[in-house]
Order: C-alpha cells, then structure tokens, then sequence
C-alpha cells in the first residue's frame, strides 16, 4: 500500500477512534482555541494572575479552549495586535483605533475602573517638586509609561503638555516599561513628572510601593472612554456577540463579581466605535495621522 494512503487511513482511524470514545480530535481542538491578549499594562506575572479567571470563564461559556496571552513589553505586544493574531484583546484605544480597520477588529466592550467607564490621561509630579504649571517642565525629564503607543500615558499625556505651552523638544522623553513604573520613576527623583492614565496612582501595585499623597495632578485630561475589548472579524457575528455577553454580564453572577475582583475592575460594560472619536480627534493633533 502506498505511504500517502496509510497515512490517510491511520488519521481517518485515529479520527474515528477518537469520536467513538469522546476524544476532542488534535485538529478540531487547536481550531477551536481563541487567543485572547491582554496588553502589558501591569508586568507579565501580575497580568497573566489577574486575566486567567476571566479566560477560564470564557472558555467554559463559549465552549472552546481561551488561550490568554500578554508580552513583557508594548512593542512585542503590539507586533501580534497588528497582525491579527488575537481572536479577543485587551489593549488601549490607540490600538482599536488603529486596528479597527486592519487587520480588522470590533470593539465590544470597556473597564469600569474604580466605578467609573472612563479614564483620562495626566501628568503626575512630586507634591515638593516646586513644579506649578505645565512650562515648568521646559528642560526637564518626563517619563511616560509604555511607548509612543500609548493612548492615556504618551498620547493624551503629550496633548496636555502642547496645550500647556510645550512643544516637541522642550522636554526630555524617556520611557518606563510600564505606566506604574513610569510614576515610581517620578517618586524616586527619577524624572520630573510621568505621563500616565489618571487611575495609574489608584492602582495597588503603585499605592503599595509609595506614599501617593506625595503625588499630584499637574494637569489631567478629559475624562474619556475606558480600555476597549475588541473581537476580531474573522470570528462570525453570532460569537462576538456571545463574548460581548460573557463579558459584560460578569457582575450579574458571584462567580462573576470574583472574576472582575481578579482582574482589579469594577466591571466590564458595552462600548460602542463612536465613544472613541474623541481619541481620534487627539491623535491627530498630536500625531497627524488620522482614522
């Protein structure tokens, strides 16, 4: 018998075998994983401990395996987010924005942080810093958390300080890893101010570390729509509304309530595309580009 032959009746034995005995085929199995990716807003460990809930329940309600993956920086995490590769993301409105239309993604839901669906960007210094208004930081460093990808920490945070009087050069960028690290790096004299999310000092992961009432606004954005969750458009309408569900019905359930706690949110509530073109309006101004 020819090689190629055995192999196709091995596998269609193997596949048959399977289903006799309640075995998920190998095949069917990896094809019905979804990625989800969580963006390195916390670091690696910390992430992956407070997602994992979530993407157990998922998988549970949807009925196939929620594989939950993050990256240990911006970059790399935004190298998958572009080219499609996760089924569901969490990641900040710069990225839906710019991923919306390719590879193709639909925002179906956001964080309720601290009982509130919004967040802004701001600029955090020391409360001795003798720093009062946004020109005091000509010549000075500002360090911002994450990257230039960065919707509250780098982008809305650049818009308030060209609103304050400062243009590109005026100021030194340097960047931490992460945005709780990019207020530590202000904390500990490490920079003058930090660019960061307005709920960034709220976190336990800074208010643990420091003493936060030695931290202040300098200046702080509007309040605009929290972190998206998004679904890829390979998946068929009926499933992204499904997830939707999943998600934004988590508060309704005890089980629900203790997956949200896990994941330091208050809950997780409907977002629609139009929320977001106030960031859009933003981007351009600081950016140029335009979406």
């Amino acid at each position: 018998m020819h090689k190629n032959t055995v192999r196709r009746f091995c596998s269609y034995l193997l596949i048959l075998t399977s289903l006799a005995l309640g075995w998920p085929s190998p095949a069917v199995a990896k094809e019905e994983a979804l990625k989800m990716g969580v963006f390195p807003r916390r670091n690696f460990t910390t992430t992956i401990k407070m997602f994992t809930p979530l993407a157990n329940h998922l998988s549970r309600k949807l009925g196939r395996k929620v594989l939950l993956e993050t990256e240990k920086d911006f970059q790399s995490f935004w190298n998958k987010v572009q080219s499609g590769y996760y089924d569901i993301v969490h990641y900040n409105q710069y990225h839906y924005i710019r991923t919306r239309k390719k590879p193709g993604y639909r925002v179906i839901a956001k964080n309720e942080e601290f009982g509130l669906s919004t967040i802004a960007g701001s600029i955090v210094i020391r409360t001795d810093s003798h720093i009062k208004q946004i020109k005091d930081l000509f010549g000075k460093k500002i360090v911002f958390g994450g990257s230039k990808k960065a919707m509250q920490s780098y982008i809305i945070a650049t818009y308030l300080l060209r609103r304050g009087g400062l243009k590109a050069g005026d100021y030194t960028e340097t960047f931490a890893i992460n945005p709780p690290n990019a207020v530590l790096a202000t904390y500990f004299h490490q920079a003058a101010a930090a660019g960061v999310g307005d709920k960034v000092i709220l976190m336990s992961v800074v208010s643990r570390n420091v003493n936060t009432k030695k931290l202040a606004y300098l200046a702080r954005g509007q309040q605009l729509a929290h972190l998206p969750w998004a679904v890829s458009t390979r998946l068929p309408r009926k499933q992204r509304n499904r997830i939707r569900t999943v998600l934004t019905t988590l508060k309704k359930t005890r089980e629900g309530k203790k997956i949200l706690r896990a994941a330091r949110l208050t809950n997780i509530v409907t977002a629609k595309d139009k929320e977001y073109d106030p960031h859009r309006r933003i981007i351009k101004i600081v950016t140029g580009e335009q979406y």
